[in-house]
């Protein structure tokens, strides 16, 4: 098992934390006094734990969670977006966005543990990851336009993404809440599971995936990913491209000849 805490914050109090166990790197959202809330020093200490993921490349799964029995998180610190100009607004405006991208393009599949209330950046930061497990007692919201904003953390664009144009028109217009059966209606979660199953659903979730070869999960989030940011016949071309890199590796290798041989294969760490 390794344990960091992120280049020069480590003296500071930890309110993301994560360590890493048999391919497995689970981060945890650790500030339960403030349910979670993400300010600008939060985010650098996000910034700073994902530098440390990037880094490793044995992590072959990320399981993102949340240490308050509250929720998953309340989303940004209105506190101190009260007090921001536009310029101030939109640097803190690209900080999540910064987030949100490095989630859904420099790391594994993210599994992603929701419960409570998921509310404005947590929905946004949640719809940046690649399996979203919720609890039953989710409540998730996009409230930005009850204080006079928009979403500024891609949830216009991800969650429109996601659940389609009315969904999220209806989510951003009317700041509604939905709970997790709504939320997994509209295909916004993978699944919904009792609250006290949570945590082992999204363990198995996680274990699965550390199971399979880290190449070809990389190169299959790549590949997914570039449905939405290309054209349909560009992004044939990009999966021909990924899927040819892939032979002459050691897991390619490996996994048909396991095959073949009718057994487990035995991919690179």
């Amino acid at each position: 098992m390794f344990t960091w805490w992120g280049g020069s914050l480590k003296k500071k109090r930890r309110r993301i934390k994560a360590e890493t166990n048999d391919g497995i790197a689970t981060v945890v959202l650790d500030n339960p006094e403030r349910m979670n809330i993400f300010d600008s020093s939060v985010l650098k200490e996000f910034d700073s734990v994902i530098d440390g993921l990037v880094e490793n490349e044995t992590v072959k799964v990320v399981l993102l969670k949340s240490n308050s029995s509250k929720g998953f998180t309340a989303g940004a610190d209105i506190t101190e977006m009260a007090t921001y100009d536009s310029e101030e607004a939109r640097k803190f405006s690209e900080m999540g966005h910064r987030i949100a991208r490095r989630l859904e393009k420099d790391l594994p599949p993210v599994v992603v543990a929701l419960k409570g209330y998921v509310l404005g950046g947590g929905v946004e930061f949640a719809c940046a990851c690649d399996i979203r497990i919720a609890s039953e007692d989710c409540v998730f919201s996009q409230p930005e336009i009850n204080i006079g904003v928009i979403p500024g953390w891609g949830g216009t664009q991800r969650l429109a993404r996601i659940v389609g144009i009315a969904k999220a028109r209806e989510m951003i217009f009317m700041g509604v809440k939905l709970d997790a059966h709504q939320a997994l209606e509209i295909g916004l979660v993978n699944q919904v599971v009792p609250k006290e199953e949570l945590d082992s659903v999204v363990q198995t979730y996680a274990e699965e995936l550390s199971s399979k070869s880290r190449q070809a999960l990389m190169a299959a989030k790549r590949s997914i990913r570039m449905s939405l940011e290309m054209g349909y016949e560009d992004g044939l071309g990009y999966e021909t491209k990924e899927w040819a890199s892939l032979f002459g590796t050691h897991d390619q290798k490996e996994g048909m000849k396991a095959f073949l041989e009718k057994r487990k294969p035995e991919f690179e760490n």
